[in-house]
């Protein structure tokens, strides 16, 4: 799966530049391979040679200062805090049930480390909903210890979900060796044990938050399982003072064989108490979940820190799960939840049916429910989504905040309205903070349809796309928020009408709902797309209004659209929304380079940029003077792929940009690299 040869790049990566920097040539020694995720053995490596693509690593020897992909994979992000809005209908509780989900992304070997160029990817953008992410994945022939790579850690930072890497002892069926187990819990001459503290280094040094320890490797005896908890005990110790965290899977017993158990008891207890949450396995029945709560409250831990596995890799929302046993409607929750493989998603499509549109709906449908309105889910739906029982959580609290609803994939890359590459594209750090209610629609006439839609966008590669009759007037509940309003403040929306003829009004409400599903006590301000004192402008049939939150004082809890048809059907475009009080230009990159070169691949690197940022973009300076999108990226190194000289070009010249939160971009600085 190396990224695919293009002449466009797109947002699989970012690019390098430094202001008045001489040409620096590419250094033609050091080869320009594409950067990957990164994976290990715990020590000893498999008999014989690995397969095509496949490098075998030992995690005991390595060393983040000779990591060579380190800088592409190590997360920008810090992990947000977040905040529980009052839900957004009746059902949905706080301070119960949580959501885990194990999400496979992509293969063990070759996951690209920036993105690649297709939109066919799993875009996970229901975060509101998640509050731990296993980065799933691991085989004997590759590697058992996943590192995730950065855009997943950056999305889901972004919105206040930690992300864990996995470590994967697989049962023999699948090629598991019990010496692998064995290498992992070894100790050194003090009573130590190493890899426990190489697993907290790489956590640290790739940005991620922890470990998700799925012993299943049978033929072990009791020695071993006492070696296992002294292991998990230190992991978690050391994790601990880095702020990162361990999940237990309940396969490894005390004893040290390998007996789901599917509950918490005697068998898997200790393991439980040595860590911060365990996994429950899906042979879990009403019975012995209710127990496994019983027993985790008399150990003094919450209940909630268990996950019920439900596995849903098969038939997603199609899964028989009986819901009373985890979430009951009338009771209290007994137990979190733990999906297995959601991104059943995207890999139950046809593969001439993953166009973007086509997942978002799925996937719509597995968080949100049949209803696809988180404020009036349907009764009568047997899949319980997550939104009927789980509280949204929100991570808008500062100012400025901006959102170009960007889902971190796309089929062209998009600049203030015009279409700057045309090539495919994913690189979930990319994504926006998104709205966590989709989409809760307030009318009293005929519900218009609203999905994000990837046939037009303002930025990036998506927009929202509100489509229907609109009957009577329609609101579209677009974040929860805490964000302080001061004399300054203005919201700027940027839209366009496709059909019809539509009055639009910002809602803002500065008050929580007066209960659970109820509509936010919203204001209306008239969004006139006449100009007033410089407030419009107009670019490439986007319009983008400035609207003062003139008499409005305290904190904005919640942002929407009012949309009024003065004439339809309507198809009108949301492009982005932004708070802010000041605007103040992003500083600029520094010391950027071609650390490596092979014809047209190239690997660039540059010094972050001060201050805030919210990633890099790379151009391409062409010899008439325009300029073509290659690729953005949070991190600040960038692998480019399938440069070609133009007519007459005795050099590529890149432009590099830091962009800040209000999507403005520093002054360019560039980067020569001679053919």
């Amino acid at each position: 799966m190396n990224p695919t040869r293009r002449t466009v790049l797109i947002a699989a990566g970012a690019a390098a530049l430094t202001p008045a920097l001489p040409a620096q040539a590419a250094p033609r020694a050091a080869a320009a391979t594409p950067p990957y995720a990164s994976y290990w053995y715990p020590d000893s490596l498999p008999a014989g040679s690995p397969g095509p693509g496949i490098t075998w690593r030992s995690l005991k020897s390595w060393r983040a200062a000779d990591d060579p992909d380190l800088a592409f994979n190590a997360a920008s992000i810090p992990l947000a805090a977040r905040f529980t809005p009052t839900p957004a209908n009746t059902t949905a509780r706080s301070g119960q049930a949580r959501v885990q989900a194990l999400v496979s992304f992509g293969p063990t070997s070759a996951n690209p480390s920036q993105g690649s160029a297709t939109a066919d990817y799993y875009a996970l953008t229901h975060w509101a909903y998640i509050d731990e992410l296993v980065f799933w994945g691991g085989s004997a022939g590759e590697g058992l210890i996943l590192a995730p790579n950065a855009p997943i850690v950056d999305a889901a930072h972004r919105h206040g979900v930690p992300v864990l890497g996995n470590i994967f002892l697989p049962p023999v069926a699948y090629g598991g060796q019990l010496q692998w187990t064995r290498d992992l819990v070894q100790k050194d001459a003090a009573g130590h044990y190493p890899l426990a503290a190489q697993l907290v280094a790489v956590a640290a040094a790739y940005g991620f938050d922890g470990w998700f320890v799925n012993a299943e490797t049978s033929g072990g005896n009791t020695a071993l399982g006492t070696a296992m908890l002294g292991f998990l005990k230190e992991l978690k110790a050391l994790a601990a003072a880095r702020g990162q965290r361990v999940t237990w899977y309940d396969a490894m017993t005390v004893n040290g064989t390998v007996s789901w158990q599917g509950a918490l008891n005697s068998q898997n207890q200790a393991f439980f108490q040595a860590a911060d949450d365990m996994f429950v396995d899906f042979r879990w029945s009403a019975a012995t979940l209710a127990a496994s709560g019983t027993k985790a409250d008399q150990l003094g831990r919450s209940r909630y820190e268990l996950w019920a596995g439900v596995d849903v890799e098969s038939n997603g929302s199609g899964t028989s799960v009986n819901w009373d046993a985890i979430v009951p409607t009338g009771k209290p929750h007994l137990t979190s939840i733990g999906f297995y493989r959601p991104e059943w998603t995207r890999n139950h499509l046809p593969a001439d049916q993953r166009a973007p549109e086509d997942f978002h709906a799925a996937d719509d449908r597995f968080w949100t429910g049949r209803s696809l309105d988180p404020s009036r889910p349907d009764a009568s739906d047997p899949w319980r989504a997550p939104a009927v029982s789980v509280a949204d959580r929100s991570t808008v609290t500062s100012v400025p905040f901006a959102s170009v609803f960007n889902t971190g994939h796309g089929l062209r890359w998009y600049e203030e309205g015009a279409v700057t590459s045309d090539a495919p594209w994913n690189h979930l750090g990319l994504q926006d903070r998104l709205p966590s209610r989709r989409w809760a629609v307030r009318t009293t006439g005929e519900r218009p349809a609203v999905s994000f839609d990837f046939a037009d966008a303002w930025r990036g590669g998506s927009s929202v796309l509100v489509a229907g009759e609109l009957d009577q007037p329609a609101v579209v509940d677009l974040y929860a928020t805490r964000l302080p309003v001061g004399v300054n403040t203005v919201v700027e929306l940027t839209y366009r009408s496709e059909s019809g003829d539509v009055n639009v009004e910002l809602a803002v409400a500065t008050a929580e709902p007066s209960a659970p599903g109820a509509t936010p006590p919203y204001t209306y301000l008239a969004v006139n797309p006449v100009d007033k004192g410089g407030r419009v402008r107009s670019v490439n049939g986007w319009q983008t209004v400035t609207v003062p939150l003139t008499g409005l004082s305290g904190t904005v809890r919640a942002l929407g659209i009012r949309l009024t048809a003065n004439e339809g059907p309507v198809r009108w475009r949301l492009g982005g929304v932004a708070v802010r009080d000041t605007v103040t230009a992003p500083a600029a990159p520094a010391g950027a380079r071609v650390t490596a070169a092979n014809g047209g691949d190239l690997r660039l690197a540059w010094t972050a940029a001060p201050g805030a940022v919210r990633h890099y973009t790379l151009h391409r300076l062409l010899p008439d003077g325009t300029r073509r999108f290659l690729g953005a990226t949070g991190q600040r190194a960038y692998f480019g792929t399938g440069q070609r000289p133009e007519q007459g070009e005795t050099a590529a010249r890149f432009e590099l940009r830091a962009v800040g939160e209000l999507y403005n971009a520093s002054t360019p600085v560039t980067v020569t690299h001679p053919w």
